[in-house]
């Protein structure tokens, strides 16, 4: 089965807007995150660039818009710290294939589209047993 991971690719930096890392990462190939500006949290955010770094290349990943919409990509590569994202704060990265077309909510599977209502900036697994069979489809 594959895995399936919910990728906000925004920074956890508040002064930043987070649809220059969306355009950066689409138009480069790019799946990840930001640096975590919180000096108390290194360790939560070490384990989660381990975890980042430990999805399976092929995994589904799926990220929204600043229009809202879904956009479903698989990531094709190890991870890699990117300094030329620095601007956008878009640095633990990966190689990803996005799908060309956006996908509107009303054709993501359910548990994308709940697990964006929950909000966060964490890359996340969704899981559910039926998100992998539904973003396989939509892939094709």
């Amino acid at each position: 089965m594959t895995s399936v991971y919910r990728a906000p690719m925004r920074s956890r930096r508040d002064d930043l807007d987070p649809q220059p890392a969306i355009d950066r990462a689409l138009t480069h190939g790019l799946c990840g995150f930001g640096d975590d500006p919180s000096p108390q949290a290194a360790e939560r955010f070490a384990r989660r660039i381990d975890r980042f770094a430990a999805a399976p290349d092929g995994s589904f990943v799926w990220t929204r818009d600043g229009d809202g919409l879904y956009r479903l990509g698989r990531l094709a590569g190890p991870y890699f710290y990117d300094a030329d994202g620095e601007s956008v704060d878009l640095v633990h990265v990966r190689r990803c294939v996005w799908r060309e077309q956006p996908v509107l909510e009303s054709q993501a599977p359910p548990a994308v589209v709940a697990t964006f209502g929950r909000g966060g900036r964490n890359f996340q697994q969704i899981h559910d047993d039926h998100v992998g069979a539904a973003s396989e489809r939509l892939w094709h």
